[in-house]
């Protein structure tokens, strides 16, 4: 592997067993971009630069590593997420495309303040106060992933109030104008449809809700929004879109109105927005 030329064949020959060519041919740009700088075209231009031994043994590392089905994003200790970079570890969930549409529909509203809770990594809530002016408080249970987001926050040069609370056993909330949460929501019993990198690697705390209770953490949250947003609040979820209908009849009963469930990308139920009035 002598040349920038060489890297995406070396992936190729390594990596095509474990994924679709596309997959292994996008890890190796990502890689390139990390590690030279280089985007696509530069890859051309720059195709006869010879490479460092340094970072030869470098790529044949993330590629090992690979292989052993860690996420690229776990190896590389970063990811992108609305445009910005955010550092990401085994403590936090890697941000989904999802979770940008979320952020998305938010920014639609106009808002002077915002609490997300789960905040991860940060992503939701850096992005919101990295494109609007509001006030933007976050909590999560894990101390650990805490400090990533503050990180992240740091980096990406925004202001965020993070605590530390378990959200099941928070009684109230401060006043606000919107509160979004992407809570976690896989079953128990989607453990087996669910890929390896994801499965080994991510914290299964912020992924699984028990399996007898799945919408634990939107009833809570729904009942602590009911009480701490102001008149007119509106209320942001990323949901198991097998639970759509049920999330939106609870929000109902709890008296939120102008419910809306919105498809995803790839057309699956994936949000709702609820007001309070």
């Amino acid at each position: 592997m002598e040349k920038v030329s060489n890297i995406i064949p070396y992936f190729k020959a390594e990596l095509l067993g474990i994924t679709q060519e596309k997959e292994v041919i996008s890890w190796a740009y990502i890689v390139i971009q990390h590690l030279l700088g280089y985007n696509r075209s530069d890859c051309i231009i720059h195709g006869d630069k010879e490479i460092t031994i340094e970072i030869s043994d470098e790529i044949k590392q993330i590629v090992r590593d690979l292989k052993t089905q860690k996420p690229l994003q776990y190896i590389l200790g970063e990811t992108e997420f609305y445009g910005m970079k955010f550092k990401v570890n085994e403590h936090t969930l890697i941000p989904r495309p999802e979770t940008e549409e979320l952020v998305g529909w938010v920014l639609k509203e106009k808002f002077n303040s915002v609490l997300d809770i789960g905040t991860g990594s940060g992503c939701i809530s850096i992005a919101l106060a990295k494109h609007s002016k509001a006030t933007i408080s976050a909590i999560d249970i894990s101390k650990m992933a805490l400090k990533v987001a503050k990180e992240n926050a740091a980096i990406n040069e925004v202001k965020i109030d993070f605590i530390q609370k378990d959200v099941l056993q928070v009684h109230g909330l401060q006043k606000v104008d919107v509160i979004v949460s992407n809570p976690p929501y896989v079953l128990e019993s989607e453990k087996q449809k669910m890929k390896a990198n994801v499965l080994q690697y991510e914290p299964h705390l912020a992924l699984f809700t028990p399996e007898k209770t799945p919408v634990l953490f939107y009833k809570k949250i729904g009942n602590l929004a009911a009480k701490s947003l102001n008149y007119g609040g509106k209320l942001y979820f990323e949901i198991n879109e097998q639970y759509g209908v049920e999330i939106l009849e609870m929000l109902s009963k709890i008296g939120f109105v102008d419910i809306a469930l919105k498809k995803d990308i790839n057309d699956k139920d994936r949000m709702i927005k609820a007001i309070w009035k």
